[in-house]
């Protein structure tokens, strides 16, 4: 899940991006609404984690927008106006969910898979493909009674396909979870993580379709057109 960290506190904002990439995150953050309002025009962003005390203004005024705008991604409040009415406020603006502050970075995290699930229809928290299971609280999996661990970058690849199982991702939409919105992409990042993935899934477990991207190879005894 590629996220947008909206949070003014430095220490906070790096503790954050740092933590959720160690999740299995994919974020990026600023400290500002007019970062905020940059970063979402030039990137594709799945959530945003979004204090609502900000130097440039109040975080639900960038939520309002969204909304507004018919931009329906998933918004995590997290401030430390954590009062009743505050709460009832962000809700009723458009927030999925809001965490005051102090927080446990798991609560966090698991919060975030759990918004995650409700936006693709997933009551479970395991991810299931083709006989592999996969527990994205642990970024690990099983296949044949056999436990797969998965680097961060790994994961992140598998997990963005079988959260769209059968579909073709692209080689930059992937690259877009694995990159924050400012870094420099590295050429073959993908296919050295494809590789790996398929040395420890199989080899025919991750399709390749020359010129269009990836996608999960189809269970045995189903077929699929093209």
């Amino acid at each position: 899940m590629r996220l947008l960290i909206v949070e003014d506190d430095d220490m906070l904002r790096d503790g954050l991006a740092v933590g959720l990439r160690l999740a299995g995150f994919s974020p990026d953050a600023v400290a500002s609404l007019a970062d905020a309002r940059a970063a979402l025009s030039s990137g594709a962003f799945e959530g945003l984690v979004l204090d609502l005390m900000l130097p440039d203004g109040s975080g639900l005024d960038l939520l309002k927008e969204m909304r507004a705008a018919g931009d329906s991604s998933p918004v995590l409040v997290l401030t430390a106006r954590d009062q009743t009415g505050d709460r009832v406020t962000g809700l009723d603006s458009g927030a999925d969910d809001y965490l005051g502050k102090p927080f446990e970075l798991a609560e966090l995290a698991a919060r975030l898979r759990a918004i995650l699930r409700r936006r693709q229809g997933r009551a479970e928290g395991l991810m299931r493909w083709n006989g592999l299971c996969v527990d994205p609280a642990r970024m690990r999996g099983e296949m044949e009674g056999r436990e797969i661990e998965f680097s961060n970058r790994e994961f992140t690849i598998l997990q963005a396909l079988m959260e769209r199982p059968g579909a073709i991702l692209a080689k930059s939409f992937l690259e877009d979870r694995l990159y924050g919105w400012q870094e420099e992409v590295e050429s073959n990042t993908v296919e050295v993580h494809i590789h790996k993935l398929r040395s420890k899934l199989g080899a025919s477990f991750i399709e390749t379709l020359r010129g269009a991207g990836y996608r999960l190879a189809a269970p045995p005894g189903e077929g699929r057109a093209g």
